[in-house]
Formats: C-alpha cells, sequence, structure tokens
C-alpha cells in the first residue's frame, strides 16, 4: 500500500526548507566573501565562489589587529555583565515573586515603565556620572550598570519565579530556611532554562556591543572586539574581506555559548506545560 502524505504537510517541508535556505545562504556567502582577495570580493558581477581560497585572511587579520587584547577586553565586559545580570535581576525578581512588602506592585510597574524610555536617552546621563566617577577609557561602564538589575531581566525572572509552585517555598520553610537561603537553594536551581536564556540574551548584547565602547572607550588597549575590528578601515583603503573575516572570528564565542546553553533551552520546552 503506497504510503501517501497530505498536502499540509508537504507545504509545511517546502516552508520551513524555504526558510532555512533564506537564513542559510546569506550566512553561507559571507564565509566565501572572507576567503576571497580584495579583487574578487571588489569585483562586479561578484562571483559566489572564491577562487583562490585565501585562508590566509584569517591568520592576517588575526596579525594585523590586537586581537588577543580586543577579545580578552570583550570576554571580561561579557562574563562580568552575564553574572552581574543573573544575581542582581534575578534577587529583584525573587523580591518582587515571592516577598511581601509596601508598594511591591508600584514598585514593579515603575521598573516595567523604564523599559520603554529610549537607550539613547540615557547616554548623556551616565556618561557624566562616569566622568565625575572618573571611570572613563576603562571597561567599568560597559559592565558596571548590569550589576544594578536590568529591566527586562527582572521581568523575565520574575515570570519565572511565578510559575515556580509555593509547596516548594512552604516546605523550605519548614526545614528552616530564610528567604536567602530559598532563593539561592530552591528557585534558581528551578529555573536553570529561563537563567540560561537570559545569559545567553545578555551575552550576545554584550559581545556585539559598539555604541558604548565607541563612547567610553578612547585607548586602543581599552577597545572590544567590535570597534576592535571597525578599527581596520583604513583612511584610504580598507581590505573588506578581513573585516568580514574578523566578524565571523567574533561570531564562535556566541556559538559556543550557544552550544553549552542549548540543552537548558530544550529542557525549559519539554517541562514548561508541566508547571
Amino acid at each position: 500500500m503506497q504510503r501517501r502524505f497530505p498536502l499540509s504537510k508537504i507545504a509545511g517541508y517546502l516552508f520551513v526548507i524555504i526558510s532555512s535556505l533564506i537564513m542559510f545562504v546569506p550566512f553561507l556567502t559571507t564565509i566565501f566573501n572572507s576567503l576571497k582577495t580584495y579583487k574578487q570580493y571588489m569585483q562586479f558581477p561578484p562571483e559566489w565562489l572564491p577562487d583562490p581560497v585565501k585562508w590566509s585572511n584569517y591568520t592576517q587579520v588575526w596579525e594585523q589587529a590586537n586581537f588577543n587584547s580586543y577579545t580578552m577586553n570583550s570576554v571580561i565586559v561579557a562574563v562580568l555583565s552575564v553574572v552581574g545580570t543573573l544575581l542582581s535581576s534575578s534577587m529583584i525578581a525573587f523580591a518582587f515573586a515571592r516577598l511581601r512588602f509596601p508598594f511591591r506592585d508600584t514598585l514593579f510597574m515603575i521598573v516595567l515603565g523604564t523599559m520603554m524610555i529610549p537607550g539613547i536617552v540615557t547616554i548623556i546621563p551616565q556618561f557624566i556620572i562616569f566622568k565625575n566617577l572618573g571611570l572613563l577609557d576603562s571597561l567599568a561602564p560597559l559592565w558596571l550598570l548590569e550589576w544594578l538589575g536590568q529591566p527586562f531581566a527582572i521581568f523575565l525572572m520574575r515570570q519565572a519565579f511565578l510559575s515556580i509552585p509555593k509547596d516548594y517555598e512552604e516546605a523550605a520553610k519548614l526545614d528552616g530556611c530564610n528567604p536567602l537561603q530559598i532563593y539561592w537553594k530552591v528557585f534558581l536551581p528551578m529555573c536553570k532554562p529561563s537563567l540560561a536564556t537570559l545569559a545567553v540574551f545578555t551575552f550576545m548584547g554584550k559581545w556585539n556591543e559598539i555604541l558604548a565602547p565607541v563612547i567610553y572607550l578612547i585607548s586602543e588597549e581599552n577597545f572590544t572586539l567590535p570597534i576592535g575590528i571597525l578599527s581596520l578601515r583604513g583612511q584610504y583603503k580598507t581590505d573588506d574581506q578581513l573585516l568580514v573575516a574578523g566578524a565571523l572570528i567574533s561570531l564562535i564565542p556566541i556559538l559556543i555559548v550557544f552550544l553549552f546553553a542549548e540543552k537548558y533551552f530544550v529542557e525549559g520546552s519539554k517541562t514548561s506545560g508541566l508547571k
């Protein structure tokens, strides 16, 4: 008996295949562009495949720029930002979700209201504050604010804490746990998918951030990877294929972080319907 696939399933497969190609072809084109010579990169009409393949573009861009310093600065900023966001925002979210204190809901609405303030509005006040603190041309302005709590992170973690049944909290209280122990030993381990999601979002945002480093950093030894790559642009000539190669190199840590956090995304999708 011949098995027939319904038309809707065939249409779904075609949609997934076409969507995957739309997402994958530009990325593949970027890889090919990073392996071209400058002449072939600027050629019109463009050739899709590089001939010859210049793997030396990756070593050249690493040697031409101070990539070791740029990468280390980006790692410091991204890691400190992730740690600060997870700790500060989750603690604030736990207070809003589980503790009782005056004006709790009003304060939470004010926190949500700050999400509607455009980031461009706060640039000048923040610059003045960091200038008076003597922190200009340092990495501190790039990660310090993450230790003060972020509105979206607070909202995300509050929703995760609210989804945990109250029985766990009551059982922990019967065992003699105080609120800090309940937060650290009970709630945080049960919210690993949300923490992983927040960590990936924060890492990606800080790793690719350009505006803040341009504003606060002056010395080249303090440059992060994005503006370090942009500094490869020359006044009269720029080897654009080297910029593409540098951009692909900067993508590797994000892929590594996502691969490590992937299992928590899967775990969250499996257990979301059981909470």
